[in-house]
């Protein structure tokens, strides 16, 4: 991954049709179609056209089906009558508890199941950290969001407990598009600043093998970041996203 939005059409398109199986055709529309709402490249709100999306990936409305209604059970899509296919909206209060659990679930990643540390892991945050340097010297919504995206998954790599890692997935998806919604322009730099330097603390924990520390620090960043959510005013925890 990159600082750059990897969910463009033409790269979508090579994806598919360089995918060696139907279950791989799916994993990259789902996994595409799931960054894409959750990056608010479609905003809640926004109707999907399997038409308009089948034409796009050069596939047929079957195999799309299918992940929009994965994406459907996931909450993130809901299916009206009539309406269509929808992205639905960010709520802090029905999500609330959802945040509460995963501060739990990233506690255990440091002590289920650790994967051993080594080189690759630690150049895996080196490279965020990198990344993570020049956001602060230039923050971007866009390139916030996918460098969101993609230390979630780099954190994940801390342990190789599966049920966990899916369980965590899960619901990071269904919250991650919060800070995107609250966040205002004005208060995105203070916000990038804050973001980076935890990937920074977790990435020097990583480095010295300790991930029962990381797996605190990132508990304790979440913490912190649900509570400065609790406290938006009403006028700033509108669904504009900038």
């Amino acid at each position: 991954m990159t600082d750059q939005d990897v969910t463009a059409s033409s790269d979508v398109a090579d994806l598919l049709s360089q995918a060696s199986s139907a279950q791989e055709r799916f994993q990259i529309m789902y996994s595409v179609l799931r960054d894409r709402i959750c990056m608010l490249v479609y905003p809640p709100g926004t109707q999907l056209s399997e038409e308009a999306l089948a034409s796009e990936f050069g596939v047929s409305r079957s195999p799309l089906r299918k992940a929009l209604q994965i994406l459907e059970a996931d909450g993130l899509l809901l299916s009206q009558q009539g309406v269509g296919t929808l992205v639905t909206e960010v709520d802090l209060q029905e999500l609330a508890q959802v945040y509460e659990l995963r501060l739990e679930l990233n506690e255990l990643t440091g002590r289920l199941c650790p994967r051993p540390p080594d080189r690759e892991l630690e150049t895996l945050f080196n490279g965020l950290k990198l990344r993570a340097e020049r956001l602060i010297a230039a923050p971007d919504r866009a390139v916030f969001a996918r460098l969101n995206i993609d230390f979630f998954h780099a954190f994940q790599q801390l342990t190789l407990n599966v049920p966990l890692q899916d369980v965590s997935e899960k619901l990071f998806y269904k919250t991650c598009r919060i800070w995107l919604t609250l966040i205002q322009e004005k208060d995105l730099p203070q916000e990038v600043a804050i973001f980076c330097g935890e990937i920074m603390e977790i990435a020097n924990a990583v480095r010295l093998g300790d991930f029962q520390a990381a797996a605190l620090i990132r508990r304790a960043h979440l913490s912190m970041g649900f509570n400065r959510l609790k406290t938006a005013t009403p006028q700033s925890s509108g669904l504009e996203s900038g």
